[in-house]
């Protein structure tokens, strides 16, 4: 389960997968094929029924189930006087009896959800989730027939996974829809296995487009207030066309039960998840190398921007495609092959879509100015082998921003534990009430940059600082490393 808190409510994130569920009810459907809707933002005057009849029997029902050990319980010790007609029978039973230590080791139910066929050779759609840890898969379709499903591949980051069935015939299936025509208001249809009642189905409208619901670096969820449930996960979301939009994954919810706000993993992404699923088995994601941050109103207005549009980069990983290609902190990016970066959360997800070994430009500002890199797109690398770690003399007292300062030295890395890569100036101390303390700074902060200018010395900070002052700017931008991570902060001078 994930859980969300805000400042008037907490609210909980599900996973809508249902555990220990109970029997579920088979209901038969027709196999025809997908309607097409001419306009799939209108309900249809006769209802969702002729909709639902047609792409019914491709939704299937999940059950997985895991193997759980438990210790075997012995007979226990009873002592019986000398000649007792119990000892001899106690003592037989006993022996006929596995040890504590033995283990009963059998499959047992874990879990149900939902899933959908995306063709007629028998490739199921569902959550990462719902089958995580199963060690066997059973596909029960609208008619009853079960089958034993293979696990093709699966894919934690995006919450996807891709099953296998075989059978001797062609089986009902449905096609993906261009979720980029969606618009919020349109109606839309989820159907799946709600706590375990089997083919059940849900209609509402689209409520947002683009959600980040703090799941992942890829969250782009379509919000619905069509009644998503435990046992939902992996179920289809569909267009009045008939066509998979989303694969429905979370709620929002206080009580656990539905209350309006359901998520769906919208199907372009799903797309290339699954083709690669498909292939490989597993899924492999470009990656830049390097570490982002929104570009707040204070931000824009610290780097002369007129808007907060774009990603601001904070610090570059050694031996990265960014490094190689000569990115910079303080560099905004703006579009990524070509794909416009409006906010910060949409760099990683586009860069993830690029192929490893493609080279690709990338649209920057630096100085105000627009500039196009030249990028050779890496492989994600594998979990810990590299990470965005925020890389990175005299005291100076008295001055315009009210913060002591001293350049690095040996001495003063091993006492502030500054790591020999990191450089920057280091605040050692910060006068009550100065511009300083009034922006947040505090001793052990280590200052990278003012606006432009890399700061290697105290005079580095407090000659851009001053530059700032005479040029009438009110603020100016610092990028700051504290605790292992680094970040631009606007830094008011009046």
């Amino acid at each position: 389960m994930w859980f969300l808190k805000s400042p008037v409510v907490a609210l909980l994130v599900i996973l809508v997968a249902f555990s220990f569920s109970p029997a579920f009810n088979k209901i038969a459907f027709s196999q025809s094929a997908s309607p097409q809707a001419e306009n799939y933002s209108l309900a249809p005057a006769t209802g969702f029924a002729d909709l639902i009849e047609q792409v019914s029997p491709a939704v299937v029902h999940v059950g997985i189930s895991g193997k759980v050990s438990r210790a075997r319980q012995s007979v226990p010790e009873f002592k019986f006087p000398p000649g007792s007609p119990f000892e001899d029978f106690f003592e037989q039973y006993r022996n006929q009896q596995p040890s504590q230590e033995d283990e009963d080791e059998s499959l047992r139910p874990l879990g149900i959800g939902s899933g959908f066929i995306i063709s007629p050779d028998g490739y199921i759609v569902t959550n990462h989730h719902v089958v995580n840890n199963a060690d066997k898969i059973t596909i029960t379709m609208t008619d009853g027939e079960e089958f034993e499903a293979k696990l093709q591949g699966s894919d934690e980051a995006t919450d996807l996974a891709l099953l296998k069935i075989d059978s001797n015939k062609p089986l009902p299936f449905v096609a993906w829809g261009d979720v980029s025509r969606s618009r919020v208001g349109d109606w839309v249809v989820a159907i799946g296995n709600p706590f375990g009642l089997g083919g059940s189905a849900s209609t509402g409208i689209i409520s947002a487009i683009g959600r980040d619901i703090r799941s992942g670096r890829y969250d782009d969820f379509l919000q619905i207030d069509a009644a998503i449930n435990r046992g939902n996960s992996g179920g289809p979301l569909f267009n009045l066309a008939g066509d998979v939009i989303g694969i429905n994954s979370a709620i929002y919810s206080p009580t656990g039960g539905s209350v309006g706000i359901g998520f769906s993993i919208p199907s372009d992404m799903a797309q290339s998840v699954i083709e690669q699923l498909k292939e490989s088995g597993t899924v492999q994601r470009g990656w830049l190398g390097v570490q982002i941050q929104s570009l707040d109103n204070e931000l824009a207005k610290g780097f002369g921007r007129e808007n907060n549009s774009g990603a601001l980069v904070a610090s570059i990983i050694e031996d990265s495609p960014a490094e190689k290609a000569k990115f910079q902190p303080g560099d905004i990016v703006i579009e990524f092959d070509g794909k416009v970066v409006d906010e910060m959360r949409d760099l990683p997800r586009i860069v993830a879509e690029a192929a490893a070994g493609d080279t690709v430009d990338v649209l920057i500002i630096r100085d105000g100015k627009e500039k196009t890199l030249s990028v050779l797109v890496d492989p994600y690398p594998e979990e810990g082998a590299a990470v965005a770690k925020l890389e990175p003399s005299k005291p100076q007292g008295d001055n315009a921003i009210g913060a002591e300062m001293v350049a690095l030295t040996r001495k003063s890395r091993e006492k502030y534990q500054v790591p020999d890569s990191a450089q920057g100036v280091l605040v050692v101390a910060v006068a009550d009430g100065s511009l300083a303390a009034k922006n947040g700074i505090v001793k052990g902060d280590l200052i990278q940059r003012v606006g432009r200018r890399i700061a290697s010395r105290p005079a580095d900070v407090l000659d851009a600082v001053d530059d700032a002052i005479n040029a009438s700017r009110d603020t100016v931008v610092f990028l700051f490393s504290r605790g292992g991570s680094s970040s631009f902060v606007p830094f008011k001078l009046n």
